[in-house]
Parts: structure tokens; C-alpha cells; sequence
């Protein structure tokens, strides 16, 4: 399997990939992460990694995190 999904060096570029995989499968930030891990076949811990290089992706994902109920509401949100 050679494509773009395994060239990523970078968070920027994680985030990037990650963005893509929410749009065309229609799913939240953290399942699109694991979707990243699975059919790249890295670690977890990879991708744990990319996501804290990311503010922007970290936000999103307590965003979706607190939609659905898995994290109480921070009192004070930024506009994603």
C-alpha cells in the first residue's frame, strides 16, 4: 500500500490527511484518527503523537469529544 497515508511526516500534514478521511467518510475527528492508524498501519502511539502536535486537531477533537458526551463542556470554547 503506497500512497499518501504513509508519506506523513508531519502534524501539519497528519491533519491534512485526518481533515480529508472526516470529509469523505463522513465521520467524527478521534474516528477518523483511528481509520488513519488502521489502514496506515502504524501505532497508536504515532498517531497520539501527531494529534499533540496539533492544536488545532487536539480542539476538534474535545469538540466532537464533548457533542457526544464523552467530556463535560470546558466553560470557555474557541470558534473551530
Amino acid at each position: 500500500m503506497t500512497n499518501i497515508i504513509n508519506n506523513i511526516k508531519t502534524p501539519t500534514q497528519f491533519v491534512a490527511e485526518v481533515e480529508k478521511i472526516v470529509k469523505e467518510k463522513s465521520m467524527n475527528y478521534l474516528d477518523a484518527c483511528l481509520d488513519y492508524a488502521r489502514t496506515a498501519n502504524v501505532e497508536i502511539e504515532t498517531v497520539a503523537s501527531l494529534i499533540k502536535g496539533s492544536q488545532v486537531l487536539k480542539a476538534k477533537i474535545q469538540a466532537d469529544a464533548e457533542d457526544n458526551r464523552l467530556l463535560k463542556r470546558s466553560s470557555a470554547k474557541l470558534p473551530i
